[in-house]
């Protein structure tokens, strides 16, 4: 061999060693990182569902109340449409009673 090839070939395998040493995560660094992110990403998610829960019996509410403020709506329009009949015989009544 001769003598510039010896010395680049000891230094191109520490360079090479070195480099595929230095980039790796261990196998427990990671289950480790990543168990750690499960764990919140399993606390969100169980916060979520009980917000979502919570969102939809606030709906259901709002909606049985929509529903009965509707009827109660349409019971007041049928109470004034009475109250206007009476009223409307009550001055039918008067005028009668001031001709004679």
């Amino acid at each position: 061999m001769s003598q510039p090839l010896n010395k680049i070939i000891p230094a191109f395998v520490i360079l090479a060693g070195s480099l595929g040493l230095t980039g790796c995560a261990t196998k427990g660094f990671v289950r480790e990182q990543v168990a750690t992110v499960n764990q919140r990403v399993d606390a969100l998610d169980a916060r979520l569902q009980a917000t979502d829960g919570t969102a939809k019996q606030a709906l259901a509410e709002a909606q049985s109340a929509s529903a009965q403020a509707q009827n109660n709506g349409q019971r007041l329009d049928q109470i004034n449409a009475r109250v206007d009949s009476v009223e409307q015989r009550m001055q039918e009544n008067r005028r009668k009673r001031a001709r004679n």
